[in-house]
């Protein structure tokens, strides 16, 4: 089958460039995005067992804690050495959220916690929720996480080198874009705002959606002490940046402070 072409710099990125195992366990701002999107999706997921389809699962990192609840999980990505890694932990096969192989209405969840990354245009983002609204029973849970559109502001301040001249203008651009062209450092990306991300998944056929900042307001302290540092945080303050993040959650304009945002909503049943 054939899918939907996808932007070669991102294919490149995750195949030679960057180790997406290891993403959300070599960093203390890294552990803080997997341990709150656990205990946010562990609010809204139906009794294990289930069948949840993870859709741009990377190497699966969620499959893996999601199988261990007792899910029964299928991993769906567009990068071929992300799916070989993530067979150890479930069934998993090459595909693109814009165009899933499943039938409709054949899974009780659809995650998708990478897709909105790398889908700069607002029609393919819409494609891949819709693909996912279509694949869950009537009722069932979609769950999609995105950048959000300032994460990059707090993020290269807490690396110390957003002063510099290029660091400076390439933020500039993303906050002025929502955009990166993904010359170097990252890849081709989309940064949402939090109304944005709600306003995309209603578009898509989403009902009682919420968003969450998942990192919460701090999580930039976590990866400046590492930088300054060159060691991990204190757990003290670790536990601190969850804490904030927790409290955060009913006051919707720090969502903007977040890392990255997660979408949950229900299907029409």
């Amino acid at each position: 089958m054939a899918f939907p072409e996808l932007a070669p710099e991102v294919t490149t990125f995750y195949t030679h460039h960057f180790d997406e195992g290891g993403r959300l366990t070599s960093s203390a701002d890294g552990r803080l995005e997997l341990l709150r999107t656990q205990e946010l999706l562990r609010r809204f997921l139906p009794k294990a067992p289930a069948r949840v389809l993870d859709v741009g699962g990377g190497t699966g990192v969620h499959a893996r804690w999601l199988v261990d609840d007792g899910y029964e999980v299928r991993l769906v990505d567009p990068v071929a050495r992300h799916v070989e890694q993530a067979r150890e932990i479930c069934p998993a096969d090459l595909g693109d959220a814009r165009s899933l192989v499943a039938e409709d209405s054949s899974y009780d969840v659809v995650t998708l916690l990478g897709p909105l990354y790398h889908l700069p245009e607002r029609g393919d983002r819409l494609q891949a929720l819709r693909e996912a609204v279509r694949v869950t029973r009537p009722g069932g849970l979609v769950a999609a996480a995105a950048i959000n559109r300032y994460s990059s502001l707090f993020e290269h301040t807490a690396l110390a080198h957003l002063h510099t001249d290029r660091l400076r203008a390439s933020i500039t651009d993303i906050l002025a874009t929502a955009t990166y062209d993904g010359r170097r450092g990252f890849t081709v990306s989309y940064f949402h705002r939090a109304e944005e991300l709600a306003a995309e998944a209603q578009a898509a056929g989403l009902e009682n959606i919420q968003v969450f900042g998942v990192e919460g307001p701090t999580w930039s302290l976590l990866k400046a002490v590492e930088q300054s540092s060159g060691t991990s945080p204190s757990e003290d303050l670790f536990q601190s940046a969850l804490t904030a993040a927790r409290l955060a959650e009913p006051y919707p304009e720090l969502l903007a402070a977040s890392s990255h945002l997660l979408a949950v909503g229900t299907t029409a049943g």
